[in-house]
């Protein structure tokens, strides 16, 4: 297949041509040509107006729930969420049945999705059976292919366990995805402590369980000068303490989920169980602490923390409801609806340059002569999420037909162009 991309603007620090508006042609899965004007013919041209290119887009905390919950989404179902997303890669949580705890089920993954648009990166536990006593076979993991490691949506609590398993990754320069919860406090909270929380009659769960969590994960770094990825950062103190790690040298990084920028515990008066996440949504002053965050280059990463639960565990009363929400499909439009203001370099780190460099995906530039591996993206015109829209199998949103800003036009990757 021949594709034309016409008067695109190239967000790619490292293209010599970043920063340009080109046409650029692709073929035979390679870009072939980057000049002013291609009249070469095509089999598709793709023209539209505020056309943005970068390299394909990173997720790095994503359930697909496969192998044992397909109920809820399958690698397929997955896959195509986030090619509808604007994502071409994937780390994937080992929370399965039986757990990504193993080669074998690294390996099952990895095969499973090798014909899917999406590469497909399985994160390995940390744990035996995420159960926090015992290391899991981390080196035979990244071995067969796993790209970090974690123990999900079951943080590491025993700092014991965790000493090793830092100490353990630095012979081969592995990194360790930790969500900042301290599950011994606020153990029974249903949203964040404060006035809201007691406003709703709802049980809270104090931010100092992710305080405590993060100081004690970077104590731990400080002693083993290993590698940690905190996710779903929630409040301001958690940026500081982040921001300050970073300034004394250590190897710490960062993500945001998009629903901790676009929500608070104000959102939850209409105890709508989509609102209920792990960590749940804070204050207002939080969440602008957050935005503030994204664009001043404290957080490293959006991560879409796309956790699909299927009908039950939503519809339901509020304090049996599961936690999480499928993310892939809105993440882009959630951000660029919040931070319009944000420079195109700013959301391409957010969502694809860091992610890659922190967990040493390959790059794939922009440029003459590479292999094809990009999204195209407008910040412009308004775009609105709806049901028949979704991709998953899984339907827990807070963002259906709620107005946002800018589109993914598609995806280009492991040689084949995938249209929105």
């Amino acid at each position: 297949m021949i594709l034309l991309i016409k008067k695109v603007l190239i967000a790619d620090k490292n293209s010599p041509y970043s920063g340009l508006i080109k046409d650029i042609l692709v073929k035979d899965s390679k870009i072939v040509l980057i000049a002013d004007d291609i009249t070469d013919s095509a089999d598709e041209t793709i023209e539209a107006e505020g056309l943005t290119i970068s390299q394909g887009w990173v997720d790095i905390f994503a359930d697909f729930a496969d192998p044992g919950y397909e109920h809820r989404e399958s690698i397929e179902t997955g896959a195509a969420a986030a090619i509808a997303g604007g994502y071409s890669h994937v780390f994937t949580l080992p929370n399965t049945k039986p757990l990504t705890q193993n080669k074998p089920q690294v390996a099952y993954i990895i095969e499973k999705s090798k014909e899917l648009p999406v590469t497909v990166y399985p994160i390995g536990a940390v744990s035996k059976n995420i159960e926090g006593k015992d290391l899991a076979e981390m080196y035979e993991m990244q071995q067969a292919g796993a790209v970090a490691f974690s123990d999900g949506t079951h943080p590491v609590q025993s700092a014991g366990l965790l000493l090793k398993a830092l100490q353990y990754i630095v012979a081969f320069n592995g990194t360790i995805i930790q969500l900042p919860v301290d599950k011994s406090i606020g153990a029974f909270g249903l949203m964040t402590e404060g006035i809201v929380s007691t406003q709703l009659g709802l049980p809270g769960s104090p931010a100092l369980s992710e305080m405590l969590i993060i100081k004690r994960d970077l104590d731990l770094l400080r002693y083993t000068n290993s590698k940690l990825h905190i996710t779903g950062i929630s409040t301001a103190e958690s940026v500081a303490l982040i921001t300050a790690a970073k300034a004394e040298g250590l190897q710490v990084s960062c993500s945001v989920t998009p629903y901790h920028l676009f929500f608070c515990d104000e959102d939850m008066e209409s105890y709508d169980t989509n609102l209920k996440v792990t960590p749940p949504l804070r204050n207002r002053e939080d969440m602008m602490a957050l935005r503030a965050a994204v664009t001043d280059g404290a957080i490293d990463c959006i991560a879409t923390h796309h956790l699909p639960q299927n009908w039950d565990n939503k519809t339901c009363e509020f304090e049996y409801a599961a936690h999480g929400m499928v993310g892939l499909q809105t993440s882009f439009s959630v951000v660029n609806s919040l931070l319009g203001n944000l420079s195109t370099d700013r959301l391409v780190d957010l969502f694809t340059n860091n992610a890659r460099k922190i967990f040493n995906i390959p790059t794939s530039n922009i440029e003459a002569d590479t292999v094809a591996d990009f999204t195209l993206f407008t910040k412009k015109g308004d775009s609105i999420f709806t049901k028949e829209d979704n991709k998953s199998k899984s339907a827990n949103s807070a963002f259906f037909n709620v107005p946002l800003a800018g589109s993914v036009v598609g995806v280009y990757t492991k040689g084949g162009w995938n249209k929105n």
